[in-house]
């Protein structure tokens, strides 16, 4: 009995003393300014805490979580991706395009994933072998697949293929009468095998380390050049995805889809704890950081008398915030 006892005393204080490690901390941070918002909004309006309404803000912000995905990536190198959310748009409309050309829905999603890789991958290369700086190097990717699309097509195409619309619409049955969607599981997917990859892979190590210090890295033997580039690829991997999930979300196509998107990507890896300055994050916190954009939207079609454009301010006061805790908790003694 006393041996128990004193096992049960030692548990007991092993639970009270416990510290987290401290790179959990911003994603720990994170989670409870989400759950802070959703007990605040259960409390102000009826049915908020639903949990059919946490999974209407992960179908609804689907595309965007594959999108800060690829973004955790890259930031975690210490680059930036700024033709995201123009990949999105050049993806909505090649699909669209595809599909009313009558390819197989297949082979117009292959086709869309393909374009964006090798877009990402032909600015990795950019960045690494002629060393141009990843804001410039992406920035012109950004004009190019948004002028890709124009060249496409002006004008909204809309997607009536059969395929497509059933994908759309289909719901998934959950315990408790709940339902979810092919969007919402496309998007979770990516999350645990991006998390897989950078938790237990050497590509993620060598992803961690590059934003640690890159030339400690090349010192280390660590195949620099590939990482660096895939990274991008990944990064284009996903925009296209995230196109494919936002055509699936709104059925068109469409040249001025997404437009701003990319900074509501990076804005929410951010305040999921990603260091801007790379060797510190999770893509799980940069979900949590899309969910509390989501939240925030929420909150807006509940009240029913804000404007939408309080979603920008929020997210805006919330970037800020977390870019100075980063930089506090960063910043070395003077």
């Amino acid at each position: 009995m006393s041996t128990t006892v004193a096992e049960s005393v030692t548990l007991w204080e092993r639970v009270r003393t416990y510290s987290p490690p401290s790179r959990f901390l911003p994603v720990i941070v994170t989670f409870a300014v989400f759950l802070g918002m959703f007990g605040v909004g259960g409390v102000r309006y009826e049915g908020f805490a639903h949990p059919q309404v946490f999974l209407h803000v992960l179908h609804d912000n689907a595309f965007l979580i594959v999108l800060a995905v690829g973004l955790t990536f890259v930031i975690l190198t210490g680059g930036i991706d700024l033709s995201v959310g123009s990949v999105v748009a050049m993806s909505t409309v090649i699909a669209a395009k595809t599909l009313e050309l009558g390819w197989p829905p297949a082979l117009a999603m292959l086709t869309v994933l393909i374009a964006g890789t090798l877009l990402g991958t032909i600015m990795g290369l950019l960045i690494h072998y002629l060393d141009i700086q990843p804001f410039i190097a992406t920035l012109a990717g950004l004009f190019l697949a948004r002028g890709i699309t124009y060249l496409i097509s002006v004008r909204s195409i809309p997607i009536t293929d059969e395929t497509f619309r059933e994908i759309a619409y289909a719901s998934i049955p959950l315990p408790g009468g709940h339902y979810t969607t092919w969007l919402v599981v496309v998007a979770l997917s990516t999350v645990l095998i991006a998390a897989y990859v950078l938790a237990r892979t050497r590509f993620g190590r060598t992803v961690y380390a590059i934003g640690g210090s890159e030339s400690s890295a090349m010192l280390m033997g660590l195949r620099v050049a590939l990482v660096k580039v895939g990274v991008y690829a990944i990064s284009g991997f996903c925009a296209a995805l995230g196109g494919l999930l936002f055509a699936l979300y709104l059925l068109s196509g469409y040249s001025l889809h997404a437009v701003g998107m990319e900074l509501e990507a990076i804005a929410a890896v951010v305040i999921g704890g990603t260091l801007l300055t790379g060797g510190r994050g999770y893509v799980v916190g940069s979900m949590i950081g899309v969910l509390v954009y989501g939240t925030i939207q929420t909150f807006i079609n509940f009240d029913g008398t804000l404007s939408s454009w309080w979603t920008r301010i929020a997210i805006g006061v919330l970037l800020l915030v977390f870019v100075v805790i980063q930089r506090v908790a960063t910043r070395g003694p003077r």
